[in-house]
């Protein structure tokens, strides 16, 4: 009876996670299907979906497709899904994922770590996991869901550069920085995705202030994202924009090209970790 309450309370209007459960509800209950047999069709416990539909819980791109094929309804829950999980964003970043969602190229630059949109799921579980371990799945499921931006038709363009030290520093153990580095090199070969490497040997550079982000538009004007503790800090300055795009400019002049990036990445797994072919 409680969950039945709890169904009732549902406002879809209230989050896109709750509007997810309202459809899911309002489709299953269409097809004529209980909790625990749309569950059984989709190889799901009845309480999960249950859980899903009362927004207690983070459906998955796996859940979605499943249910949207088992109640026909065109792909509805999976074309939510992006939403709902940019809605699970810490409130300061959710602006900075509609950034990555709508810019036709960005240009990151990091001194320690890897770029979110390039980290794989171990690394990030251990970043986000450095301070609190509450919700850490959900979490890490919410910052991996931000690379869907390169499955879309009109990808953007990613030009990322690394400090050498995001390379070294080991995040989640040797398997974990292993299976990082191999994933930096899958891009490769990828013309949308370009990787360099700020190698210690560059010295002072035009990046000492620390990292940033540069995300460019077909029409709107370019916009600078700097990130502090809990906070972000994006602005359309012009002149702002302009000094940082200046300095984007020297970081690529005094990184590696692409080509010696991917085999200083190469190197570090060999010296490191024991591996000597990077790519499978």
């Amino acid at each position: 009876m409680s969950d039945v309450r709890h169904i009732n309370a549902l406002d879809p209007g209230a989050s896109p996670l709750d509007y997810y459960g309202y459809e899911l509800r309002r489709h299953r209950e269409t097809a004529g299907l209980t909790q625990k047999q749309l569950g059984a069709i989709v190889n799901y416990t009845g309480s999960l979906v249950g859980q899903v539909e009362t927004a207690r819980k983070l459906p998955t791109a796996e859940f979605s497709e499943r249910v949207d094929a088992a109640l026909g309804t065109g792909g509805l829950l999976s074309r939510l899904l992006g939403l709902v999980l940019r809605s699970q964003l810490p409130a300061w970043f959710q602006q900075v994922a509609e950034l990555e969602a709508r810019a036709t190229e960005i240009c990151t630059f990091h001194t320690h770590l890897v770029h979110g949109l390039l980290q794989t799921r171990g690394y990030a579980r251990a970043v986000l996991g450095a301070m609190e371990v509450a919700n850490l799945d959900d979490r890490t499921t919410v910052r991996l869901a931000r690379q869907s931006i390169f499955g879309k038709q009109a990808s953007p363009v990613l030009w990322a550069i690394f400090g050498e030290a995001a390379l070294r520093q080991e995040i989640g153990g040797p398997e974990v920085m292993r299976t990082q580095l191999r994933h930096l090199l899958s891009y490769t070969d990828d013309p949308r995705v370009n990787i360099q490497v700020l190698p210690f040997k560059a010295g002072v550079h035009a990046g000492l202030q620390g990292s940033f982000d540069l995300f460019h538009f077909t029409s709107d004007p370019s916009i600078l994202y700097t990130e502090g503790y809990g906070t972000g800090h994006p602005t359309a300055n012009p002149d702002t924009v302009k000094d940082c795009s200046l300095r984007y400019d020297h970081l690529q002049a005094a990184a590696l090209s692409i080509k010696d990036s991917a085999q200083l990445i190469r190197d570090i797994m060999e010296e490191r970790y024991g591996e000597h072919d990077g790519v499978a």
